[in-house]
């Protein structure tokens, strides 16, 4: 070659560069031409070996493609084939180099920039002599970039046949070759993804078709129900397709459900719920009405169908038949706050509907803050209605089983509706009608006050719970503790199936002393607390008067006549106190008439005869 005329030299490379660069787009895949370019490298520009390093999707660069003429004892540079090297590493290795043209050169002396990470191959060479002799730790890089300017990948070209660093011509032709490259690298690219979008669209298409079917037979033959609902249009809601497990759960033949919308179909009560229920992922548990004129719990979920193109096209409902599990859930709240023996509100219970009624603020503001004296408001007025929502589970039970308040749930026939808790005549109201809501700082809260305690002389009394309150405010929520007596030597004689007896005749005749709307609660073995809301102090011990003379009369157990005394405390219940403090109170009190009449009290604080509880 040295002694060739430098003009025939470059013929040769040129008819060389054609013919390679002719091999890089006859290649037919990306593999091929990577292959293309390495071997292009080595046998149309005079290399030994030669790599390109290709960026992947996440930025780094992996050895894709490796030539080298003759393999070398040591393996050579194929070794490096699926190592990668961070695209961090590669910028500063680039960054460092000698800028020849859009080549890169790295001379041995400046190794220390190759970072651990980037693959690298030394063979063994000589070393140079001279200046311009090629080193074998010597690199040459010729990045290949894309036409927007993203970097394509790197080649990487080692020991040149000459043994000399690259000439002028040399690097040119590089630089054409690994332009060219960079033009093939794209173009299989290119190549590759259309192959594969052509692939995916069948594959999608044959899926679509797959779906189509798989939906028709799901949607019909479906164990619960299923509906399409209208988005657009004239016909925006109304149902167009059902399918049978829906007509059988509402008993409705399909032409006419396929005439109507869930707005049609949806229990009044619950039409507000419908129409807050999201249309994407919305869920809503309400009652849709039968053919026969009832209602059927269902649980609704929506999934909105939507076109690529056009966006959102259709509705579909998902119908679940809750029924049973709406009389399980009624069920077991009732067992969780219930006694099981008695039938009445327990512990829990108690201090829950007491705690509903309770609010931090002191007894002279909470006074001043019942705007409307007290009136002929009714039970279930407007104040008692603001107090106790079910939407805010009172009494621990779902929002659900207040929906509708005519409907007795299966299951749940025959339960004492006196148990309950609601607020009798005379209760003041929140606040004056057209008082915005929250006015008071305390939103719906009907505060309870503590009523005055009038002397011999008619002179208010103030407790440790209050100041001088307003006259007006007369009543409140009294607490009445009682404690039967002698129910231990019942237990003791007749065993404990004869206590279980009586414990259950007292609190039926305790519920048929009290007003409808107040609370009796078994608060525990012998215990029961009574929740008289809106009554005065005489109203108070009236009531007391009524529940002592309901309790004395004997009753009779297993053809034996038996009798208990009852001991009874009344306490008030205010804001500002807590449901500890309230109890507590009327506990006391109750031990005092206890100790007044000469009954067995307590020993030690907190000790009490053996009782069972039910």
């Amino acid at each position: 070659m040295e002694a060739e005329s430098e003009p025939y030299v470059r013929l040769a490379t040129l008819r060389t560069l054609h013919r390679v660069v002719a091999d890089l787009n006859a290649a037919r895949s990306l593999a091929g031409t990577l292959q293309a370019v390495v071997e292009g490298a080595v046998h149309g520009l005079g290399f030994d070996a030669a790599a390109v390093s290709l960026v992947r999707p996440d930025g780094d660069l992996v050895v894709a493609a490796v030539w080298e003429l003759e393999e070398s004892a040591m393996g050579g540079p194929s070794v490096l084939l699926g190592q990668v090297g961070s695209r961090e590493s590669w910028d500063r290795l680039l960054g460092v180099s000698d800028h020849w043209g859009t080549l890169r050169f790295l001379p041995y002396d400046r190794g220390w920039a190759v970072a651990s990470d980037i693959p690298r191959w030394i063979g063994d060479g000589a070393m140079p002599v001279y200046a311009n002799d090629w080193h074998p730790a010597d690199g040459l890089l010729a990045p290949m970039y894309s036409a927007g300017g993203d970097l394509l990948g790197v080649l990487s070209v080692d020991r040149p046949r000459s043994g000399k660093r690259p000439g002028a011509w040399t690097r040119e032709a590089l630089e054409m070759f690994s332009l060219q490259a960079s033009i093939a690298i794209g173009n299989a690219r290119l190549r590759a993804e259309m192959q594969r979008a052509l692939a995916r669209l069948e594959k999608e298409q044959q899926a679509l078709r797959a779906s189509e079917e798989s939906f028709r037979q799901a949607f019909e033959y479906a164990p619960s129900g299923m509906a399409i609902t209208e988005l657009h249009g004239a016909g925006r809601g109304q149902l167009t397709r059902v399918n049978d497990a829906l007509c059988r759960l509402l008993g409705r033949p399909r032409a006419v459900l396929r005439q109507q919308s869930f707005a049609d179909l949806v229990h009044p009560d619950d039409r507000t719920l419908l129409e807050r229920t999201s249309a994407e992922s919305g869920r809503a548990e309400l009652r849709l009405s039968r053919r026969d004129g009832g209602y059927q719990w269902v649980c609704l979920r929506n999934s909105i169908v939507a076109d690529a193109a056009e966006g959102p096209s259709f509705l579909l409902t998902h119908v679940e038949d809750i029924e049973d599990r709406k009389r399980h859930e009624l069920q077991l709240a009732h067992r969780a706050s219930h006694d099981a023996l008695t039938g009445l509100p327990n512990g829990a219970e108690l201090k829950a509907r007491l705690g509903r009624r309770l609010c931090a603020l002191p007894q002279a503001v909470a006074a001043g803050h019942q705007a409307v004296p007290p009136g002929d408001s009714g039970h279930g007025g407007a104040g008692y209605a603001a107090a106790l929502r079910p939407e805010d589970g009172f009494g621990g039970y779902p929002e659900h089983l207040f929906g509708d308040p005519h409907r007795t749930p299966v299951g749940y026939e025959g339960m004492d509706p006196a148990h309950g808790y609601g607020l009798p005549e005379g209760y003041p109201a929140v606040a004056s009608a057209g008082a915005p809501d929250g006015a008071n700082g305390y939103g719906d809260h009907v505060h309870a006050v503590v009523p005055p305690d009038h002397g011999p002389g008619g002179e208010i009394r103030t407790g440790p719970f209050r100041s001088s309150p307003p006259p007006a405010v007369e009543k409140g929520l009294a607490v009445l503790f009682c404690d039967l007596d002698g129910f231990k030597s019942i237990n003791d004689r007749f065993g404990h199936n004869a206590g279980d007896a009586v414990l259950v005749e007292v609190a039926r005749r305790l519920s048929g002393a009290v007003r409808d709307g107040d609370t009796v609660a078994r608060f525990g073995g012998d215990e029961f607390v009574v929740l008289a809301d809106g009554i005065g102090r005489d109203e108070a011990k009236d009531l007391a008067h009524r529940l002592r003379n309901a309790i004395i009369p004997p009753m009779r157990i297993d053809g034996r006549a038996m009798r208990v005394g009852v001991s009874l405390g009344i306490g008030w219940a205010g804001c500002g106190m807590s449901i500890e403090e309230v109890l507590h109170t009327a506990d006391e009190r109750m031990y005092d008439e206890k100790r007044a009449r000469g009954g067995a009290v307590r020993g030690a604080r907190g000790e009490r005869s053996h009782r069972r509880a039910g």
